[in-house]
């Protein structure tokens, strides 16, 4: 699958290997060396995939990626020191599809970013009778992406539709966040449950009425989390 790749990292070296190997996996890449130059060469060019790094001079990559979701649906897959656990869990929180933790290998790279460009590519399913699932006061409408909690839709990124989408299926099974994991991007050795437990967080906090106290979206210890009806009365 050929796609157009934008590179947004201030160590050129380091962006030269990515843009190489990505190359040579068939991809249109271009690369660019800090924040501002991000932003405005994915308003341009209208890349399929951004693979943003947090550290950038003049906008660091959580800045764009919180800017660029407030006007584009770019696949964003985020680069992150390990030290950096904030920065990975807020980039998350702003819509960033996916990260890679530093150091990686380009080889582990070109595979995040086939499984971003696969999971893409798949679409919008077609319209059927049951597209839509009504699960108390959530309701998900997987043709049209769009989730509403007491008739009023809400904002979800990819990951959080993905995860409420599954959910939605089968109120009251409990899944494991390893099979969250597989709904929201497929198993990669690097991701960690960790990524599953803060898109519930955020989850959370958009369709529950008091997060700290959730009655649909619940944790069952030792386990994982399930979808359920919430209270009947």
């Amino acid at each position: 699958m050929c796609a157009m790749v934008l590179v947004a990292d201030d160590d050129p070296r380091h962006a030269e290997g990515i843009r190489r190997y990505l190359v040579a996996d068939g991809h249109e890449t271009t690369v660019v060396h800090d924040g501002r130059a991000a932003l405005d060469a994915a308003r341009q060019g209208r890349p399929d995939l951004l693979i943003l790094d947090v550290m950038m001079p003049g906008m660091d990559g959580l800045e764009v990626c919180r800017t660029l979701r407030r006007e584009s649906d770019v696949l964003v897959l985020m680069l992150t020191a390990r030290s950096t656990e904030r920065d990975l869990l807020l980039g998350l929180e702003l819509g960033a599809d996916d990260y890679l933790t530093k150091p990686f290998s380009p080889r582990e790279l070109v595979a995040r970013t086939r499984t971003l460009l696969r999971r893409a590519s798949r679409g919008v399913p077609e319209a059927t009778a049951g597209s839509s699932r009504q699960i108390g006061r959530i309701s998900v409408d997987r043709v049209g992406h769009q989730v509403t909690v007491d008739g009023e839709p809400i904002e979800c990124t990819r990951g959080e539709f993905a995860i409420l989408a599954a959910m939605s299926e089968q109120p009251d099974r409990v899944f494991t966040r390893a099979q969250l994991l597989h709904h929201t991007r497929g198993l990669d050795r690097s991701s960690t449950e960790r990524t599953i437990d803060v898109h519930v967080m955020n989850l959370r906090r958009k369709v529950e009425a008091d997060p700290r106290r959730p009655e649909q979206l619940l944790t069952v210890h030792g386990v994982g989390y399930k979808l359920t009806l919430g209270p009947t009365s």
